[in-house]
């Protein structure tokens, strides 16, 4: 076990807190920066600024899709393995890692041949508007030839934060970032590829993550390595994989889902006006500035709680969640607080219309007012995938989007057309947090003192 694993059962909390969950937050502060550049870039295109930034918005649920499956594995099988490093059992650690590596490459190739062939169908079926029918086409059919590269990058870099090395998974994700903020101008612009370009950007800067990523795994640093003769697929591997991951799988697909709805609604609301899609892109975008970073407290945290969790440690859990909860309340907060007081600056941060600016700056406070409440919905539900409760977290995963949201859309878009499409997403997630909140409360304690009872008697 090497230096950086065993620190996260013996280092002072606040530092650990601090070295684990700032290099998280960057990634997925990174990651939003990856999203908002080329929504940022296409809206430039001139006189099609609109249709392809209503365009994007159409192919962020394939994209949802993609890093759900992902998510499954990666965030699935990496505190599977974490529990196993906690435990001492390297060999097996190192086995779910292969298995992991080997589904990966498997899902991005079925996958990725799916979006390829079906590009016109899929983005029609997700409720496209006419005028951006073809920009939608063009950038989901590059982006389909990426899918390898997109699943390995998001898929195994849980493996790298679960050894104890988030800033080596941080700078994975810069790296491409950096890179997609070079390209996108280059090819939108100088080569005049138009939305093709922002696409092909994309996928590059993911080849470039994947490649940070293999080398990590090919180097002495990493207690995990690639080896043939454990990548195949051992069911009760993969049945402890799927189980966990299923729980992130379905917080990222249902994502995906509500967005069809959204957008779906909002085209029978509007008879198909894309200028309701590109403000709906844009305070997307809004809500994952608030959403991602305390996603990456959370996932930050997952290595010591999964590890902390297999050691039986109880106070030590408590401790540390104690802390990341308190530090994601104030974040969200803050950001929740500037949002709702001054929803304009999203609109000119995208160089939106004056049609779509007035849509942003009147509905905008709507869809954000529940997001103070995902400091318990992000931060403590990777917690709770990292204590190994798939059952639980399974159903609050779906309780936010499936049993309230996607109901609450249909309703409130029938009875107050556009407008109710908005202020769905702002009542679900009050009303989720408020439900999850209560619940941690109850079970958190629970399953500390049975973990450590187990841990007990094996002594």
């Amino acid at each position: 076990m090497n230096a950086s694993t065993a620190s996260l059962g013996t280092e002072r909390i606040s530092k650990l807190l601090f070295r684990l969950t700032l290099p998280a937050v960057a990634a997925q502060l990174i990651t939003f920066l990856y999203n908002a550049v080329d929504r940022m870039y296409v809206a430039k295109i001139e006189n099609a600024g609109m249709d392809a930034l209503a365009a994007i918005g159409i192919v962020l649920p394939v994209t949802l899709i993609l890093q759900a499956f992902a998510n499954l594995v990666g965030m699935g099988g990496a505190p599977r393995a974490s529990m196993r490093l906690g435990e001492g059992n390297e060999t097996e650690a190192n086995g779910i890692f292969n298995t992991s590596a080997l589904l990966l490459f498997t899902l991005s190739l079925l996958l990725g041949g799916a979006c390829f062939l079906f590009a016109r169908q899929i983005v029609q079926a997700f409720g496209c508007p006419p005028s951006a029918l073809p920009y939608a086409e063009a950038y989901l059919k590059i982006y389909a030839l990426g899918t390898p590269f997109v699943l390995a990058a998001q898929g195994l870099n849980p493996f790298i934060t679960a050894q104890g090395f988030s800033l080596t998974a941080m700078i994975s994700v810069l790296a491409g970032a950096l890179l997609n903020v070079a390209l996108d101008p280059l090819f939108i612009f100088v080569f005049d590829m138009g939305i093709k370009g922002a696409s092909l950007a994309t996928v590059l800067s993911q080849a470039v993550s994947c490649a940070w990523i293999a080398a990590f795994f090919l180097s002495k640093r990493s207690g995990f390595s690639f080896r043939f003769s454990q990548m195949k697929f051992d069911k009760a591997r993969l049945k402890g994989i799927l189980s966990l991951g299923i729980s992130p799988f379905i917080m990222t697909a249902t994502e995906c889902a509500i967005q069809i709805v959204f957008n779906v609604n909002l085209r029978r609301a509007t008879g198909g006006n894309g200028d309701y899609t590109a403000a709906l892109t844009i305070m997307l975008s809004a809500l994952q500035l608030i959403s991602l970073p305390l996603n990456g407290m959370g996932y930050g945290m997952q290595p010591f709680v999964s590890y902390n969790y297999g050691r039986g440690d109880e106070k030590r859990l408590k401790e540390g969640i104690r802390a990341v909860t308190l530090e994601a309340f104030v974040f969200a907060a803050a950001v929740w607080g500037v949002s709702l007081a001054a929803p304009g600056m999203y609109a000119k941060m995208f160089s939106a219309s004056d049609a779509v600016a007035e849509i942003v700056k009147k509905y905008t406070p709507l869809f954000l007012m529940g997001s103070i409440m995902f400091f318990v919905q992000m931060t403590l539900q990777n917690i709770n995938v990292a204590l190994g409760q798939a059952k639980s977290a399974l159903a609050l995963a779906i309780l936010r989007k499936v049993i309230i949201l996607i109901p609450l859309c249909f309703a409130l878009a029938h009875f107050m057309g556009a407008k109710g499409v908005y202020l769905s997403e702002g009542i679900a997630d009050l009303a989720a947090g408020t439900i999850t909140a209560n619940t941690f409360l109850v079970t958190f304690p629970k399953v500390f003192r049975t973990r450590a009872e187990e841990v007990a008697e094996r002594k």
